[in-house]
């Protein structure tokens, strides 16, 4: 194994590395790991490893056929669902739904620049 076994990692295909290190940085905490670039950079957040990768990087060539992004998301859970929304919504960020709410709690879904999913998540009290 190598020091990456503490984190489960998530493959997202970006269009632009640096806006997506920016916009998982800036704007939901992620931390940056590496940065190989131009083609590849890797965050984390907590056990999250999210794996960036431009259309150089390797894991973006191994994908058969032009899939675009999927209905699969990464799932972000915070404390207070209404502030994060008016902070992201006040950084220019749109999103992708409105507020759900089920037996579990609430949620909404926002895109990353390349149009990949990303659920942020309130737990039920």
């Amino acid at each position: 194994m190598t020091s990456h076994d503490q984190f489960a990692g998530v493959r997202y295909l970006v269009d632009d590395v640096q806006a997506a290190i920016d916009f998982y940085t800036t704007h939901l905490g992620f931390t940056l790991h590496s940065h190989p670039a131009p083609a590849f950079a890797d965050v984390t957040r907590g056990p999250l490893r999210l794996l960036l990768s431009g259309p150089a990087s390797s894991g973006a060539r191994a994908t058969p056929g032009d899939l675009g992004a999927g209905r699969n998301r990464i799932h972000l859970t915070v404390d207070d669902l209404d502030t994060e929304i008016a902070r992201l919504r006040g950084a220019g960020l749109t999103f992708h739904s409105d507020v759900v709410s089920g037996p579990g709690g609430r949620q909404i879904l926002l895109t990353d620049p390349a149009d990949n999913l990303i659920e942020l998540f309130e737990p039920a009290r």
